[in-house]
């Protein structure tokens, strides 16, 4: 699905929806997942740092949480953050600059399924909240494999629906019914706070991802259920050679 239904491509699209909401995404992000978002994050930030990664790349950085998370707790890690948005990026890198680690983060503008990087060029790949909105979910999953080097891994972390009945049905009442009208009045844009819960129910069951991941060539998947289910990180491994 795409966010405002026009003849433009979703990822065209996608890049819109974020340039509009830019200014108000951090506060609105933050705000409507009760600061969750941001323990969710640092579990991330754990689950990197086992492998102690010198180049990570992360993907759909957006305003470059996720970045400047592993940037701070993985002193010797280099971070190289891509977004479709410009607007993103820009909340981003004055974000970075304020916490002083504009040496060791570097915010592009990229398409996750063209990745400007050679064969094997990272060791970590991460992707907080943005798999769901790649125009085609295999490719970027194909162009994170090929990126990544042999015996690094990928570690995803995306929203999912609760398993648990009455737990699903009060998370689809505020996800569909609340998050849309708050959303929509602070960032003036309803559709993009329409588009984001609906993206999260067409997006893969937990089961179906990870045979995505092992299509795209990776090995090892895992699921991490967090908060219920409204959340999950994904871990799987590049094998060796």
């Amino acid at each position: 699905m795409k966010p405002y239904r026009t003849e433009k491509t979703k990822k065209e699209e996608v890049r819109e929806m974020f340039d509009r909401i830019a200014p108000a995404y951090d506060r609105l992000n933050h705000t409507l997942s009760f600061q969750i978002d941001k323990l969710w994050r640092r579990r991330v930030v754990r689950i990197v740092r086992r492998s102690s990664p010198r180049r990570i790349l992360d993907v759909a950085t957006g305003t470059g949480d996720l970045a400047i998370a592993l940037a701070a707790r993985i002193p010797d890690a280099h971070v190289l953050g891509i977004d479709l948005s410009e607007q993103m990026l820009e909340e981003a890198r004055r974000k970075v600059v304020r916490r002083g680690l504009d040496e060791r983060v570097l915010l592009e503008e990229g398409d996750a399924e063209r990745l400007a990087l050679g064969d094997g060029a990272v060791d970590v790949a991460t992707v907080a909240f943005g798999v769901r909105n790649f125009g085609d979910l295999g490719t970027g999953l194909q162009e994170l494999f090929r990126v990544i080097r042999p015996g690094g891994q990928v570690v995803i972390l995306e929203f999912s629906t609760p398993s648990a009945p009455l737990f699903r049905a009060l998370y689809r009442f505020y996800s569909h019914r609340v998050l849309p009208v708050i959303g929509g009045r602070i960032s003036k844009d309803r559709q993009a706070y329409e588009y984001l819960p609906a993206s999260v129910d067409e997006f893969p069951a937990p089961a179906r991802f990870m045979e995505l991941l092992v299509k795209a060539g990776f090995a090892h998947c895992r699921a991490r259920s967090l908060s219920g289910g409204i959340a999950r990180i994904y871990t799987a491994v590049k094998p060796r050679l």
